[in-house]
Formats: structure tokens, C-alpha cells, sequence
């Protein structure tokens, strides 16, 4: 494998960690300030309810950290940062590109449904404040499919560090 081929494979890579990063992030800004924007409209009139209202609009930064997450478990697993040289194959680099798009699609979508479940848990409390608890369910439920991209973005890597993509420079 040619040293041009190494480095395309490392680029996308890191491109891969950058999309999942970048898209769980971006999601979790628009969340929050769908969210925000919901909680300051009650706040006018309810300032009382802030603290009640405050769950609901963090909810959907969860998925800015699940990117992050992402991003550094696949920098990590193929050596791009801690320390370990490694030859990834382009072969090797798609596959974490499109994992990395596809993770943080599914963060950046669920967020931004995330924060609009959260304002629609807000507009309850606003009428009904004792109802908080059963609010909050709408943006859990939709927190569960960010859960699910984790987990399985962590699968889909674990998997592909442990094949054959991967070699130490110096022991092949």
C-alpha cells in the first residue's frame, strides 16, 4: 500500500469522526433552540416554571456529546490520535465515512425532533405545570433512537477495528 493510499484512508476517517461530530452538534443546537424559544415564550407569563422547563430544553444536547463520543472512539480505535501509527486502507476509510455520516444524520435528526418533543412538552407544563413528569416522556422517547445510533456506531466500529483493514506500520 502506497503512502497516498494510507493517507486517503485516514482522511476519511477523519472525515467520518468530523461528520458525526459536526451533524450531532449541529442537530443539538436546533434543538435546544427550538426548545428555547417554546420556554421563553412561557417564561413571559410564567417565570415560575423555568426550573421545571429547564430538563426539557437540555434534552436535546445529549447528541452533540454522542457525536463527540463518536468521534473520538473512532479516532482512538484507528490510531489517528493516541499514539499508534497505523495503515488504514481507503477500503477502511469509506467505511468509517459513512459511518460517521450515518451516525450523525441519525443524531442531527433526532435532536432537532428532540427539541421539537421538548416544546411540545413545554407548551403542556405552561397549561398543566403539575403534568412535568409525564411531559418529559415525549423528548425520552425520541432520545431512545439517539441511544440506538450509539450503540450501534460503537458495534460498527469495535467490529471493523478487529478486521484485517488495520495493520501496524512496521509489523505487516
Amino acid at each position: 500500500m502506497t503512502p497516498d493510499m494510507i493517507e486517503i484512508g485516514r482522511g476519511l476517517c477523519y472525515a467520518g469522526a468530523g461528520l458525526a461530530f459536526g451533524l450531532g452538534g449541529s442537530g443539538s443546537a436546533w434543538g435546544i433552540a427550538t426548545a428555547s424559544h417554546q420556554a421563553a415564550g412561557v417564561m413571559r407569563e410564567k417565570p415560575e416554571l423555568f426550573g421545571r422547563m429547564l430538563v426539557m430544553i437540555a434534552l436535546p444536547g445529549t447528541q452533540g456529546f454522542y457525536g463527540f463520543i463518536i468521534a473520538v472512539l473512532m479516532m482512538t480505535q484507528t490510531g489517528l490520535i493516541g499514539g499508534a501509527e497505523l495503515r488504514i486502507t481507503p477500503g477502511t476509510g469509506i467505511a468509517f465515512f459513512f459511518i460517521g455520516l450515518a451516525s450523525g444524520l441519525a443524531l442531527m435528526v433526532s435532536a432537532m425532533k428532540q427539541g421539537e418533543a421538548s416544546a411540545a412538552g413545554i407548551s403542556l407544563i405552561a397549561r398543566r405545570p403539575e403534568a412535568a413528569g409525564r411531559a418529559i416522556l415525549f423528548p425520552a422517547f425520541v432520545e431512545t433512537y439517539a441511544v440506538v445510533a450509539l450503540l450501534a456506531t460503537i458495534l460498527f466500529i469495535t467490529f471493523l477495528t478487529q478486521g484485517v483493514a488495520l495493520e501496524y506500520i512496521g509489523l505487516s
